[in-house]
């Protein structure tokens, strides 16, 4: 969702679970993080960033295409290959990686956010892309603001009160997730 930021004086564009966005040119990209993750990529020399929000490592079950990229597996490479087409290179690329906090009731919903860091750690160790600033695990919500002029990454961390309407977000998510699966045939393991 593009908007202009009255804070920054800059336009933004918000992403929401299961968004990813690949720009060349200068963008403030905000988004708010429980258990999901975002990785902040940017290619130095090109200027070419990008970033991704996303709830669930990989699939259990085939997708059909429906809302692969809120899976972290594609939600990674559908961001890498739109940087690719934009100019950067995998070679060059750094990553900035936020979220994965424990804020969901229930011993296997905390395991969600533990299960992304592990994730997105792995992915971009195997991909050869450095990880220069991370903040993961914990059990605060955090909103991210990156600056894709400077790579300069701001989080601020929500209070309790935000919480609740985080967890209601997720929550939300989850159940479409699960409802898309179930109309395309499949399933999902929601790690309930």
């Amino acid at each position: 969702m593009n908007y202009y930021d009255k804070h920054f004086q800059l336009p933004a564009v918000k992403l929401l679970p299961g968004d990813y966005v690949a720009i060349a040119n200068p963008l403030l990209m905000v988004t708010v993080l429980g258990s999901c993750v975002a990785a902040c990529l940017r290619d130095p020399v090109s200027g070419v960033c990008g970033m991704n929000h996303f709830m669930l490592p990989g699939l259990n079950a085939d997708a059909d295409g429906h809302r692969a990229e809120r899976f972290g597996i594609f939600a990674m490479e559908h961001l890498i290959t739109r940087m690719q087409k934009l100019g950067a290179l995998r070679e060059r690329m750094q990553a900035k990686v936020f979220g994965g906090a424990s804020v969901l009731d229930g011993i296997q919903l905390a395991q969600v956010g533990d299960s992304n860091c592990r994730f997105v750690r792995s992915f971009l160790d195997t991909e050869g892309i450095p990880i220069v600033a991370e903040d993961l695990y914990g059990e605060v919500p955090r909103k991210v603001y990156f600056f894709t002029d400077t790579g300069k990454v701001m989080i601020r961390r929500l209070r309790s009160d935000r919480l609740r309407k985080l967890e209601e977000t997720e929550r939300e998510y989850r159940e479409r997730m699960a409802k898309d699966a179930a109309e395309a045939g499949g399933t999902i393991e929601l790690f309930r």
